[in-house]
């Protein structure tokens, strides 16, 4: 039996980068070890339901009063305040979207600083795992063996043969690669080059150029064989790819009586916890399906209350998203990681509506490598929406064959591969 090790985990407040960490953890657990959660505290009692330890932290002065709040609620409201540069491309929301998440990210990270030292010493790790994209200097300064996971678009960790991040830029675009990666520098040196010294001052080690977190002993990255970019940028042996990080702790699908009986194609539509919140793009999407013979699941978010349905849907605010994929027939989806790395993990063609972040690089993979469409996310005709799904619905040999990719990601066992090499480290 493997002797028991501390391992400690800090996540990104959303839901994707939590849900992973959550996933690897419960095999974790399973196999004797303790895991300790240094999450943000909106998450206060929902890992420790899940069998977690935690020990967590304020980003931010804790909110006046007692009310409780949702988890992930900072980046919830954030994104519904900044939602309508969504609209913008990806080289102007540079500028608007972008860099002002890296500020808000920064400022989290000085804050929390002093905490995550007092948590590192009395929790005493031999571990320390952290799924986020920002550096924070506590945590590969304790002197105990740190790993990386990234669980965005690889296009993250860059290189000169591959699309720069955030662009939604295609293989077959690279004229257009270094216009954006200038626009990038001339948006971001400053504010790299001010955190970077700031790192450097807690005692950590200077940042890569334009990167805001260093890699680790072990670097983790979530992301299937079939949309990967490691032919056209190799990286070294501390890498390791995840084909899918998929959790097991959500509970079974309950469908309504009557509902989605078999004889018309399921759809599941998911904007993300995050994307959701704009519900004016909710509502336009929902009006196309609701004319379309199809029955349709709706993950509604936050917002669920300013969110009707139609006759031919059902939905909830949350909905168990990892044991309603493998009922459905094609997802349409904002191009988050988590999604689009299930999504495939079940075999399931996509419609890709990106917003901001790394989703236009995952809609744009998935769109060149043949496996959904991209569609612009505000310029989208209901007709173009409508035969897109309908093509895709109708197109057997690409179902076919994304069945077998399926088969083959979970055959591959991400979950088990994290938790073989996080013990390896350990030892």
């Amino acid at each position: 039996m493997t002797e028991s090790r501390t391992f400690l985990f800090m996540p990104e407040s959303a839901y994707g980068p939590t849900n992973n960490c959550i996933g690897i953890g419960h095999r974790l657990l399973a196999r004797g070890h303790r895991v300790v959660f240094a999450a943000e505290a909106s998450w206060a009692g929902k890992l420790s339901a899940l069998g977690f330890e935690e020990d967590l932290v304020d980003l931010a002065p804790p909110p006046e009063g007692d009310e409780e709040q949702d988890a992930g609620q900072f980046w919830k409201d954030y994104i519904r305040e900044i939602s309508p540069e969504f609209r913008k491309s990806t080289a102007e929301q540079l500028g608007t979207v972008t860099k002002p998440i890296w500020e808000a990210l920064i400022d989290g990270a000085k804050y929390c600083e002093p905490q995550l030292k007092q948590i590192i010493e009395r929790v005493r790790p031999d571990v320390i795992v952290e799924d986020n994209v920002l550096a924070f200097p506590a945590l590969t300064t304790a002197g105990v063996p740190f790993v990386r996971i990234v669980s965005c678009n690889p296009l993250e960790v860059p290189g000169p043969g591959i699309a720069p991040v955030f662009s939604g830029l295609g293989e077959d675009e690279g004229g257009a690669w270094p216009a954006f990666r200038e626009e990038y520098r001339r948006t971001h040196g400053e504010l790299w080059r001010e955190f970077d010294a700031w790192v450097q001052e807690q005692g950590a080690e200077p940042l890569p150029d334009l990167e805001f977190i260093h890699s680790g002993a072990l670097n983790l990255y979530v992301y299937p064989e079939e949309l990967d970019y490691v032919d056209a940028r190799p990286l070294d042996d501390s890498w390791h790819r995840l084909d899918s990080s998929v959790r097991e702790t959500e509970s079974a699908a309950e469908l309504p009586e009557g509902f989605a009986g078999g004889d018309r194609p399921l759809v599941y539509f998911s904007l993300g916890s995050l994307g959701s919140a704009d519900v004016s793009l909710m509502r336009r999407v929902i009006d196309v399906l609701g004319t379309m013979p199809i029955d349709v699941i709706v993950s509604k978010g936050p917002l669920h209350e300013e969110i009707a349905l139609a006759d031919n849907m059902w939905g909830a605010e949350f909905v168990p998203q990892t044991t309603l994929l493998p009922l459905v027939d094609l997802v349409i989806t904002h191009g988050g990681n988590n999604t689009v790395t299930e999504a495939m993990h079940f075999g399931k063609p996509m419609v890709l509506l990106p917003l901001f972040w790394d989703q236009y690089d995952n809609a744009q993979r998935v769109h060149e490598r043949g496996f959904g469409r991209r569609l612009s996310t505000y310029g989208f005709t209901p007709a173009e929406l409508e035969e897109t799904i309908a093509g895709l619905l109708a197109d057997t040999g690409l179902r076919e064959r994304l069945q077998g990719i399926g088969e083959s990601i979970r055959a591959r066992g991400g979950l088990r591969r994290a938790v073989d090499l996080l013990e390896g480290l350990a030892a």
